[in-house]
């Protein structure tokens, strides 16, 4: 390719990481909000954020960005460019799934926790913010970068709306050189290369987090000991 050419697709890097950073941020916002919210005692809160998780989980990406790009404009009377239409979209979407796994982590922390808050007298939010998220939060990270990993791949999809991103600077350039298998394979590449970088900052963060609670993130591969019985005896 000519330099011309990957300058586009550099571009189309830029654009694909900045959608990523943005929805990534309201996606992680949204998860928690929601995940909180689904664990709270009032059942209408429940309620609530039971159904915005099944709306957003049971509808496509896809038919989510043509909503927000072209249904809402002539509904409120104004438009949104392509970027925060896809931050829109995707971010509401993917949250939903990541308010699951707040959900699914902060249910997990050990009962006895609870009431041990409850007894020092915490309001509920003390014992969620000093005794449930920091024991939580550690266990959300593998998830969450699965998660992470799949809206990246999600950020395609706004090449619909015309946004240069990476998937629609690689069919630009296709269609200057007409050379579908080597441009494809190095989008597939960028794309991995993006993949595996946030794989590694997570597994990094979730180090660092679980070093904190006294835990460590165990190795691929290895077998953690059952802990022995009184006297040894398991």
């Amino acid at each position: 390719m000519t330099s011309g050419l990957w300058e586009l697709v550099l571009q189309g890097v830029w654009v694909t990481i900045q959608l990523l950073v943005l929805s990534a941020l309201l996606a992680t916002a949204v998860s928690f909000v929601v995940g909180v919210a689904r664990t709270h005692r009032l059942w209408i809160v429940r309620f609530l954020a039971g159904f915005y998780t099944e709306v957003f989980r049971g509808t496509s990406a896809l038919v989510m960005i043509f909503w927000v790009f072209f249904v809402l404009p002539p509904a409120f009377g104004w438009q949104l460019v392509p970027l925060w239409a896809g931050t829109l979209a995707l971010g509401l979407t993917y949250g939903a799934y990541g308010a699951e796994i707040v959900r699914g982590a902060l249910v997990a922390v050990d009962p006895a926790q609870k009431e041990g808050g409850i007894a020092l007298s915490f309001s509920p939010w003390q014992r969620m913010r000093l005794i449930l998220l920091p024991q939580a939060v550690p266990e959300m990270i593998p998830p969450f970068s699965n998660l992470l990993v799949e809206l990246l791949k999600g950020t395609a999809l706004v090449s619909i709306m015309g946004m240069g991103d990476l998937a629609f600077s690689g069919n630009l350039v296709r269609l200057a050189l007409q050379e579908s298998a080597e441009i494809y394979t190095y989008i597939l590449l960028i794309y991995f290369v993006i993949a595996f970088l946030l794989t590694r900052v997570m597994r990094g963060l979730e180090k660092k987090l679980k070093a904190g609670v006294g835990k460590t993130a165990p190795k691929s591969g290895t077998v953690t000991p059952e802990p022995a019985g009184i006297g040894g005896v398991r």
